[in-house]
């Protein structure tokens, strides 16, 4: 099973908004040697440099406030980005905007766009950190097919499970791993614990080995607690647990 990447989703977007940008792009520019005051920065601007940033609304800002504006909200991840005058709900429109932000910013917010107009249910991202791509499917195959590579980075993954690839287990095995507070990465160590028959703290979550004496375990976090069956040592009285050993 194969995914695509949000680049390939988004190639056609950004193709069509290379060639109607100069076309769609409406300036709000007066041609002469005016001097406009910016009501965000209170700085006297050449008229030129005051624009519009919306296809309903008039409201002019210098290009500089405006980028400001754009990238600011970009960083807190907001796509909706609203018009600079107080209590306006018109939204900026990337193509009016383009010329005035850098490339990689007006690039964040055309996939960060492009992103959120995906159903939830349609993306998966790749689970490696390093990676995190966000990749896109069309239909449910991939809750039936588990082993799955990510076209940007190449490792495997379980789409199922969102984890790298639990080669050593199925899917029903690591959701049980997770529901014992294990990751992925604790598979060999669940194992030896496993076949040890240690115990975790319950308040700790630590590993306990109990190799001679009763069933009565103080935790180096100070939690007293039955290596039987777990409960707090006081909770209850032990003596069936210890024959059980």
């Amino acid at each position: 099973m194969s995914f695509a990447s949000l680049s390939d989703t988004n190639n056609d977007k950004k193709m069509k908004s290379s060639m109607d940008v100069n076309a769609s792009l409406r300036d709000y520019q007066y041609y002469s040697s005016e001097i406009s005051l910016c009501q965000i920065c209170i700085e006297a601007k050449p008229a030129h440099e005051m624009r519009i940033s919306t296809n309903s609304c008039t409201h002019v800002y210098c290009s500089e406030c405006i980028a400001k504006h754009i990238a600011a909200k970009i960083q807190e991840n907001i796509t909706q980005i609203k018009c600079l005058e107080f209590n306006c709900k018109e939204t900026l429109e990337p193509h009016l905007c383009r010329d005035m932000i850098p490339w990689e910013v007006f690039d964040r917010w055309e996939n960060a766009l492009c992103e959120s107009s995906i159903l939830a249910s349609h993306k998966i991202y790749c689970p490696f950190k390093d990676c995190s791509a966000l990749l896109v499917h069309d239909d449910d195959e991939w809750m039936i097919i588990r082993e799955t590579e990510c076209p940007h980075c190449r490792r495997l993954f379980c789409a199922k499970c969102k984890v790298p690839w639990h080669s050593d287990m199925d899917c029903s095995e690591y959701q049980e791993l997770i529901k014992k507070g294990g990751a992925i990465e604790d598979v060999s160590l669940l194992k030896l614990a496993e076949q040890k028959k240690w115990k975790r703290c319950p308040k700790c979550n630590f590993y306990v080995e109990k190799t001679v004496g009763c069933v009565h375990i103080t935790c180096r976090c100070k939690h007293e607690f039955c290596y039987s069956c777990g409960l707090e040592w006081r909770q209850r009285s032990h003596v069936i647990c210890q024959r059980e050993v």
